[in-house]
């Protein structure tokens, strides 16, 4: 998994609220395997029209919004159905931030797992965010994940709180496998271990 320490890039927003896993990547796309870009399928029926035409009203199909690697979202974002594929979706169009006054929970904890960094911001600094982003499209966000700060295009500096460990987790890009690997000498120990005390 890929670190997070800094991220300053396009921001984009959606500042609708309860915006569910099913917008952000519907069923039918689900058995995908992970090695399949899900990227493709964001917000895929929000995003084209029925004739399979990109909706020029949609955000991320405005030049503007097109390079965006942090989505501002309204609150109770990612809501709904546990799907670790919505994460996948936004990982794969590139995003590697989510900030919103609120999450569903079990997006929140399958971000940190798979490299996208969710940022709760309060409810007055979301909305501040997304209406400096709606009225200067392209406008960029720095993210600061040591020191634990959003830094809106007016330079208002937001901090926010993190789990320690997802933190942790985050900041040395370690997954479920990345962490268990660095688990890997005091295993082997046990397994020695256990393995002579079931001999005698």
């Amino acid at each position: 998994m890929e670190a997070f320490r800094r991220l300053e890039a396009v921001a984009v927003p959606l500042p609708q609220p309860n915006i569910d896993t099913d917008r952000i990547i519907p069923a039918r796309f689900l058995s995908r395997p992970r090695e399949v870009d899900h990227g493709q399928f964001l917000f895929h029926d929000a995003r084209l029209s029925p004739d399979g035409t990109s909706d020029p009203d949609f955000p991320l199909n405005r030049p503007e919004w097109r390079p965006a690697r942090i989505v501002v979202a309204g609150r109770n974002f990612a809501c709904g159905s546990s799907r670790e594929s919505a994460v996948w979706a936004l990982f794969d169009a590139g995003f590697r931030c989510a900030i919103a006054p609120s999450f569903g929970d079990i997006f929140r904890n399958n971000g940190t797992k798979n490299g996208l960094l969710p940022v709760v911001l309060p409810a007055e600094a979301v909305e501040s965010i997304i209406a400096q982003l709606e009225a200067a499209p392209g406008a960029r966000l720095a993210v600061d994940l040591p020191l634990q700060t959003v830094t809106a295009p007016d330079g208002t500096v937001h901090p926010f709180e993190i789990d320690p460990f997802a933190k942790h987790c985050l900041l040395q890009g370690l997954d479920d496998f990345g962490l268990t690997a660095t688990y890997e000498d005091e295993i082997a120990a046990f397994e020695r271990r256990y393995g002579r005390e079931n001999t005698l």
